[in-house]
């Protein structure tokens, strides 16, 4: 190697090293400030006020790293409830065990595929923002009452197991897939809270997005068998591996009945077509997605590739795999409500578009077909489901696009 190219190396290695030191530090700076300046929520005391976020802590509850595990409750109208499954990756082997999320591993782009713990940060991604927003008018779910059943174990909230790995260093490590003990617990809680809604929107995004087709059926039957107005809604769920039914049943060691419907590369569909045959159109379904999701399009270019990036030819497949995915569930019902966006966020989406949208910002602020997700939402809860975006998965239209672009290089 020249020395040209080995300084170039060096360069970028010590790149990395400085912006993973600088991810950290901003994420530890962040979580100081929300610690000393009391951001954080207060433990629920035995008289909660309506309309204030607090934090229980459970006892039964683990993280992935085998700390303190606690959920988020509002209390707000009794008759309308939200449980809400929170995001946060996925490991699938022991190599994505060993890799969980920090700050200076986004900031690096280096592979990082699941939060392991819940720490000061994780409250920004989980309440007050998007959906959880207690101070906008615009968000129409302002007046809800929610359980966020927060996520830091990396099994779609699903798993039953102590897994063994070899950390990045070398040393010998246990992932918690305490992801289904956590559910359970998190439910007694939500039904001692508010023990008899009226509506019931069963909703998740990123990996509680695929986690509420599994978990939808068993919300209802153990904890709320009267509810009549239920909607369920995933946001963001679509990664394509062959390997799913044995990630449930081998890794993660989930029950039989969550496992045994995974038939297929895509395990969210193969959960909501379970789902829908067992209770048809008793729920009201959802689903929604960007086009060329930045994040999920990486994720599934680590499965194929072993490249844990995003980039145009990834994003492409991403769109067609949607395409597909999006009439299948339509095949299941055509009233199952759709809702595609192609928005982007400047230095985040990578050239691609966004993943998630139910708790961003852009939940209220931003539009398709003059529709923002909110009101769509709303809307469907309320009865009145519809779809919205489906004009940007015609596969003429990307072609036409495409050919366009070649004519422009010549």
């Amino acid at each position: 190697m020249s020395l040209k190219n080995r300084l170039n190396k060096n360069n970028f290695k010590r790149g990395i090293v400085f912006a993973n030191r600088v991810g950290d530090f901003v994420e530890n700076s962040i979580g100081k400030v929300m610690e000393d300046r009391n951001k954080l929520a207060d433990e629920l005391p035995d008289d909660p006020k309506d309309m204030t976020w607090y934090r229980v802590s459970l006892d039964r509850g683990l993280s992935g790293d085998g700390s303190e595990y606690y959920i988020y409750v509002k209390k707000a109208d009794p008759d309308k409830l939200c449980v809400f499954l929170s995001g946060g990756g996925v490991a699938w082997n022991e190599y994505t065990a060993a890799r969980p999320v920090t700050g200076g591993k986004v900031a690096a782009g280096l592979p990082n595929y699941y939060w392991n713990n819940l720490r000061p940060f994780t409250q920004l991604m989980n309440i007050n923002v998007g959906i959880t927003d207690i101070a906008s008018d615009k968000n129409p779910f302002k007046d809800w009452s929610f359980v966020v059943i927060t996520y830091a174990t990396g099994d779609f909230h699903i798993g039953n197991n102590d897994y063994p790995y070899k950390s990045e260093e070398g040393k010998d490590e246990v992932l918690h897939f305490h992801g289904y003990v956590n559910f359970r617990e998190s439910m007694k809680v939500a039904k001692k809270l508010f023990p008899s809604p009226s509506k019931l929107l069963i909703a998740g995004n990123s990996a509680g997005a695929f986690a509420v087709p599994a978990l939808a059926g068993e919300i209802v039957d153990d904890y709320y068998p009267n509810a009549r107005n239920i909607t369920v809604f995933s946001d963001s769920g679509q990664l394509l591996y062959k390997n799913w039914r044995k990630t449930a049943k081998n890794i993660w060691m989930t029950k039989e009945s969550l496992w045994k419907p995974i038939v297929s590369d895509n395990i969210t569909l193969d959960w909501y077509k379970a789902l829908y045959a067992k209770y048809g159109d008793r729920f009201k379904f959802l689903y929604s997605s960007s086009t060329r999701d930045y994040l999920l399009s990486a994720y599934y270019n680590d499965i194929i590739r072993r490249k844990y990036e995003t980039d145009s030819e990834v994003q492409d497949e991403y769109y067609h795999q949607l395409i597909q995915m999006v009439k299948e569930l339509k095949s299941i019902t055509p009233s199952f409500g759709i809702f595609i966006n192609d928005w982007k966020l400047p230095l985040i989406t990578m050239g691609g578009t966004v993943h998630t949208s139910v708790r961003e910002l852009h939940f209220t602020a931003f539009t398709q077909n003059g529709i923002s997700m909110a009101n769509w939402l709303i809307d469907a809860v309320e009865g009145k489901v519809y779809d919205v975006g489906m004009d940007l998965l015609r596969e003429d239209k990307e072609k036409n696009k495409k050919g366009k672009a070649r004519t422009r290089k010549k």
